[in-house]
Parts: structure tokens; sequence; C-alpha cells
């Protein structure tokens, strides 16, 4: 019986408001969606994240005196305008590149060889030539199938002609309605809702604001990050600088894994292009100032009081929601993260906890 008394007291402390059964049931129906239909509802998806975004846009101009459907023309064209330009000038220049580093891949290996042969006769003790003539070998073979194999990929996943259509398509359609209706939207969505819904209300206004926060910051994060980081690869003449840029100035969407991992291939074109040299060094000494001046100026600047999740709670965040959703799940990992933080603060919670009113009840027997 003390099992079904826990269980009880538990639903009763947590559930003892209709309030928090009409969240539970968006969430689970939410949830539901997401899982079954996330693929097919991605294009909507994108266009709302993008129009959340851009809606601070629309009420900066609105600030200005701007009458609401000429700021939301304003910001959709100022969207529209932002992809074509991303197609016809970014995209080119960052698929040539990519190519070009995947055709010299292979001599990476032997500037490798070249300090680790170093290294064996320095310390031959630790490191013998025939463990090095093994994993040379094998590092070779893997970088000369990696050219095929992620460009294969890259043309069957991301650059898919039906795929590609659809988000240009429905993508900016879909931007466009979300602003432009999104007081309709918002009244159609509140009819389903309860008149009486403090809860979904608290949680609603929490989330409005630490994610247009975290959204409308990291955006100006990436353009920051990857605009200094071309200027200052372009100075010390590193080549590929606008591709390591752009993974560079996106890798600020996954915290403190993202820099770790975008060290490598930073590390590679500059062990490619200069050797093991002083210019190695200044390369990777000034990409270590940029990275400590984004988490230690750039952040607090951008998010001050915002999403203050400990760092236990993203990295476990990134790794479940990766988990279930790829590279889409990380990307989001943050924002799903903070939902649930404010969900958790705002659901409600009798006076009394379960195990008080248990053992007032034990001593009472």
């Amino acid at each position: 019986m003390k099992f079904f008394d826990i269980i009880g007291q538990w639903a009763n402390r947590y559930f003892s408001q209709p309030d928090a059964i009409y969240l539970m049931v968006v969430l689970v129906v939410a949830t539901v969606l997401l899982m079954t239909l996330g693929g097919a509802l991605a294009p909507v998806l994108t266009g709302l994240v993008i129009a959340f975004l851009l809606q601070g846009v629309v009420g900066r101009l609105q600030q200005w005196r701007v009458p609401r459907l000429v700021a939301v023309y304003s910001a959709f064209l100022l969207f529209v305008g932002g992809v074509l330009m991303l197609f016809l000038l970014v995209v080119p220049l960052l698929w040539q590149q990519l190519q070009s580093l995947l055709q010299v891949l292979p001599s990476l290996a032997q500037r490798l060889q070249e300090g680790v042969n170093d290294l064996a006769q320095r310390f031959p003790e630790y490191v013998t030539q025939e463990q090095i003539s093994k994993l040379l070998e094998q590092i070779s073979s893997e970088l000369a199938n990696a050219g095929g194999v992620v460009l294969e990929t890259a043309f069957s996943q991301v650059f898919s002609l039906v795929g590609l259509l659809l988000y240009l398509v429905l993508v900016p359609i879909s931007v466009f309605f979300l602003l432009k209706d999104k007081d309709q939207l918002l009244d159609s969505l509140r009819t389903v809702l309860p008149a009486e819904r403090p809860m979904i209300s608290a949680v609603a206004a929490e989330m409005n604001t630490q994610l247009g926060n975290y959204v409308r910051g990291k955006a100006l994060e990436i353009l920051i990050v990857g605009c200094v980081t071309f200027a200052a690869f372009l100075i010390l003449g590193l080549n590929y600088a606008a591709l390591l840029s752009v993974i560079v100035g996106f890798s600020v969407l996954i915290p403190f894994v993202g820099a770790a991992v975008v060290t490598l291939p930073v590390f590679a074109v500059a062990v490619l292009q200069f050797g093991w040299s002083g210019d190695l060094a200044l390369i990777m000494a000034v990409y270590g100032i940029l990275q400590f001046l984004d988490g230690n100026v750039l952040v607090p600047l951008l998010f001050s009081e915002a999403n203050d999740l400990h760092p236990v709670a993203i990295i476990v965040a990134i790794l479940a929601f990766g988990s279930l959703w790829g590279i889409w799940g990380v990307f989001f990992a943050i924002p799903l993260a903070t939902l649930i933080k404010a969900i958790f603060n705002a659901w409600p919670r009798s006076l009394v906890s379960a195990p008080t009113q248990l053992s007032e009840k034990e001593s009472g027997e």
C-alpha cells in the first residue's frame, strides 16, 4: 500500500490543477507529432524558427512607427535577399573550397608522417617506426576514400533536388504567413486552450523571453564569429578561409563540444599548408584567442542571464536530443532544454510535499 500511497501523493502534488493536465496533454501531443511527423513538418518548423527570428525585426520597425504590414513585408524581403545572396554567392564558394579540400586530403598524411617521424626520432622509447607506418597507412587509406564518401553523402542528402525544391518553396511561404497572420494564428490557438491557464501562460512568457534571446543572440553570434574568423584567416593567408569560418561560426550552436570538434579541421588545414612551423603555431594561437573572446566576452554580452543552464544539463541535452533527432536535435538541444526547465519551474506544486504527508499518516497510524 505504501507504494500506491506514494504514487497517489505524487499525482495529487503535481496534477492537482486542471492547468497542469492541459499542459501535459499539449506536451504529449506535440511530442508524438514531432516523433512521427517531424521529417514531413521540417520545412514548417524551419519557417517557424526563421519567423521567430524575424519577429524581432518586425517589432523594431513597429517601434519606429512603421505600420505592421509594411514591417512584415520589409522583414520578409530582407530574408529573401539574404537567401538569394547565400545561394548565389556563398554556397558556390563553399562548395568549390570543399571539393578542393577533399582532393588534397591524402597529402595531409604526408605532413603528419613528417611530424610523427620527428617525434619518433626524438622519443624512440615511446614510439617505434613500425607503429608509425601502420598508423599512417590506415590514415592514408581513410583520407583517400573520404572525398568520395563526403561528396556522395552531401549530394544525396543535402542537395537532393526534391528536398531542395520543397524547402525553397515551403519555407518562404511558411515564414511569410507566420509573420503576417501571427495574431490570427495565436487567437486560433487560444480557442482550444482553457480560459484560465496561468501555468501555460507562465511557460509561454518565459519561453518567449528566453528563446527570443537565444535565437537572436545565436544568430548574431554566428555572424560575428564567422566574419571575424574569416577576416583573421584571410589576413594570416590560411587556405579555405571561407569554408573554415562558416564551420567555426556554426560550431557555436553546440556549446563546449562544437569548439573542440572544429579545432581539428582548422589544425589539419594549417598543417597541410604550413607544416610544423611557426605559422602553424600563430594560426592556432589566433584561433584560440578568438574562441576565448567568444566564450568570455561575446557570449556574456549577448545572452546575459538568458538560458542559465548548468553545463552538465547542456551536455546531457545535446546527447539526448542528438540521439533522438540527429544533427537537428543537437542544434535545438538548448532551446528544448530551456523549455523543459521553464515547464519544471512553472509546474504547480502543493504546499505540503508527499514525504511529509506520508510521515504524518504513518505517525497517525
